[in-house]
């Protein structure tokens, strides 16, 4: 039979030992590479990935060069579950072994869908402010936004992926295209002085008063990546002029074309909710006459006008908000004037897996060790 080699290559015990050499390896040099890298991008890259890729410094191409984690743990769940099925045969003194391996595949698929589905979003919100979105801490994304009609903005939001690839955007409900310049992973914006000589980078909006300056990767895990932009709009009538798009640059950006009203923006990714949450008030306690923290909390009073739910939730240490398969601790505040909140925000649809994935290996090493425990017991007991 064709599939017979195929099969005994991934149930051998041979295998099994490779992979978990060659995770050690991995894990070393990820380790390593947190240096150079940073926490998250070492992550993505060593991890977060079926390859690892390498390639000479200033090439725009890349060559794998070792097993990433997702092949690896791919590698490992086919092993295990061939070897499962070609060696053990359930039966009630194999119980034990059924629930650890069980427990064990769990435990991979659990790792798997937390990598794919999990999202972890900041709120920052002021007293009095609410929103109905929450944003990304890492991802950026540029939004084109169309204000003509004064009751209600139109929003179209593109990945930052996808600037970053710098080619053309289009998107069905624009009418133009945006043709990406250059992008900066990293950059600062500052304000253009008498002695800056340099040519604007863009010749549109608050380009002309601004100085971009490209920066290394952050590494830092408290610090985040700043990227610009510089993006031309281009219509089937021409070109109507570059704009320089930035995290720091808050003050809107706007163009008229066919009648309405344009603004451009790069901020943090958005994700929309279908409720709002308002911060009545942020308290910040600490210990008499010191100035330890004692306690942090937001009162906050959360909105859902499809359903009229309208209730206060206190959200404080230890005590987070569990609304609509989401987790709102409280994370951070306002340090100048103890006004402003900031909740991380944590969706895991599979946080539950690993927790049942220990009971099961637990459960099934206790049985396996009673049935043998049981079985020695009465071979020693006397006739």
């Amino acid at each position: 039979m064709l599939l017979n080699p195929l099969i005994k290559f991934f149930s051998s015990l041979r295998l099994t030992v490779v992979c978990l050499a060659v995770g050690v390896v991995l894990v070393f040099l990820g380790t390593i590479r947190q240096v150079d890298l940073g926490l998250y991008r070492a992550q993505n890259e060593y991890f977060r990935s079926f390859f690892v890729y390498w390639g000479p410094k200033g090439a725009d191409w890349q060559v794998p060069i070792f097993p990433g984690g997702y092949m690896l743990g791919g590698v490992l769940l086919i092993n295990l579950v061939t070897a499962h099925v070609c060696r053990f045969h359930f039966s009630r003194k194999k119980a034990g072994i059924w629930l650890v391996h069980t427990g064990l595949i769990l435990l991979l698929l659990g790792q798997l869908l937390t990598d794919l589905l999990a999202r972890e979003t900041i709120l920052h919100l002021r007293e009095g402010e609410a929103k109905n979105y929450t944003e990304s801490a890492r991802l950026a994304e540029l939004a084109v936004i169309d204000t003509t009609d004064p009751q209600m903005d139109t929003v179209i939001a593109i990945p930052q992926k996808f600037v970053a690839s710098e080619k053309e955007l289009h998107h069905r409900d624009l009418p133009f295209t945006l043709r990406v310049k250059n992008y900066f992973a990293n950059s600062t914006i500052t304000a253009r002085t008498a002695a800056d000589t340099s040519p604007p980078v863009a010749n549109q909006g608050l380009a002309q008063q601004a100085i971009l300056t490209p920066l290394p990767r952050e590494t830092d895990m408290n610090k985040r990546d700043v990227p610009s932009a510089v993006v031309e709009v281009v219509t089937p009538q021409g070109s109507l002029g570059t704009w320089l798009l930035s995290e720091m640059i808050s003050r809107p950006q706007s163009f008229n074309y066919d009648g309405h009203t344009y603004t451009l923006a790069m901020r943090p990714q958005r994700i929309y909710n279908p409720f709002t949450i308002q911060l009545l008030k942020f308290k910040h306690d600490v210990y008499a006459g010191t100035d330890i923290p004692k306690n942090f909390s937001s009162r906050v009073l959360l909105q859902r006008p499809s359903t009229g739910e309208r209730r206060e939730v206190l959200i404080y240490m230890n005590k987070p908000l569990r609304y609509d398969g989401e987790t709102y601790y409280q994370a951070d505040f306002d340090h100048e004037d103890d006004k402003g909140t900031v909740l991380q925000v944590v969706r895991n649809p599979s946080w539950l897996t690993p927790y049942f994935s220990c009971i099961l290996v637990g459960v099934g090493l206790i049985v396996q060790f009673m049935t043998h425990l049981t079985g020695f017991a009465l071979k020693r007991r006397p006739v």
